[in-house]
């Protein structure tokens, strides 16, 4: 199995750092960077850059824009999931357009996972 951090794309995340769409920034500032577990942005797993990561909960959240419906984003899309799963993650997906139409309604729902895949102590 590969390791998880593959430095050759650390340029790559750093770029998609600074150039979030509006959908991962809302997201990311309006909840999960002040969200009480720590989750990190554009993470590299592997081959991938995962959009949003959470350690503690193993979840990875992914926004998905129109591109992700076409068959090839599904082909691609299904792959990632396999390759992240093999890791033992969670792999969240939500469109933009619902996070754009029920914002509070997604928060609750990856407040909702969250909790529910942390081993309670």
């Amino acid at each position: 199995m590969e390791k998880k951090h593959n430095k050759k794309l650390v340029f790559i995340a750093k770029m998609l750092r600074k150039t979030m769409t509006k959908e991962e920034r809302h997201l990311w500032y309006d909840f999960l960077r002040t969200y009480p577990i720590r989750f990190l942005r554009q993470k590299i797993i592997g081959n991938y850059v995962v959009d949003f990561y959470c350690a503690k909960a193993n979840l990875v959240i992914e926004l998905d824009g129109s591109g992700h419906y076409t068959n090839e984003g599904v082909k691609n899309d299904a792959e990632r999931t396999l390759f992240l799963e093999s890791y033992g993650l969670k792999i969240m997906r939500i469109a933009n357009n619902e996070l754009i139409k029920n914002f509070k309604g997604v928060c609750e729902y990856i407040d909702e996972v969250v909790k529910q895949s942390i081993p309670h102590r």
